[in-house]
């Protein structure tokens, strides 16, 4: 994939740490690393608000497709449009799952599985470490 923005390893670090980013949020974001189940500071996170690439700041998910799946990371049942994200088979792990991507510079997300409630059917499992939030 090509993204629209690209950067190198050190200037995301650089770019994060000045945002003041949990240090996790490099390699979840670049390396795909994930974060511990009910330890991301918006798991149980409920303000009215939009979600936000912790790299490039892209709107990424508004809070009212927030729900309580009960998995340990924050879950979204659609993003904010259809620009928002990107996706890719991903087969580690050994199983096959869907990564979820920002759209706009590739950093990682999390994953999507088709267990979600109506109206999609869908259920965006992100890491916290992955995003910001900006409240309405």
């Amino acid at each position: 994939m090509t993204y629209k923005i690209k950067k190198t390893d050190e200037e995301w670090k650089a770019e994060l740490k000045a945002k003041g980013a949990e240090p996790l949020a490099f390699e979840v974001t670049r390396h795909a690393a994930t974060e511990r189940p009910y330890s991301g500071r918006f798991e149980g996170h409920h303000a009215a608000g939009t979600y936000r690439c912790i790299c490039c700041d892209k709107p990424l998910f508004d809070s009212s497709t927030k729900f309580d799946s009960g998995c340990g990371w924050p879950s979204y049942f659609a993003p904010i449009d259809e620009t928002a994200v990107a996706t890719r088979a991903d087969g580690s792990l050994w199983m096959q799952r869907t990564e979820v991507l920002c759209a706009d510079c590739g950093a990682h997300l999390g994953h999507v599985f088709e267990d979600g409630p109506v109206p999609t059917g869908l259920r965006y499992c992100m890491n916290s470490a992955s995003l910001n939030f900006k409240p309405k």
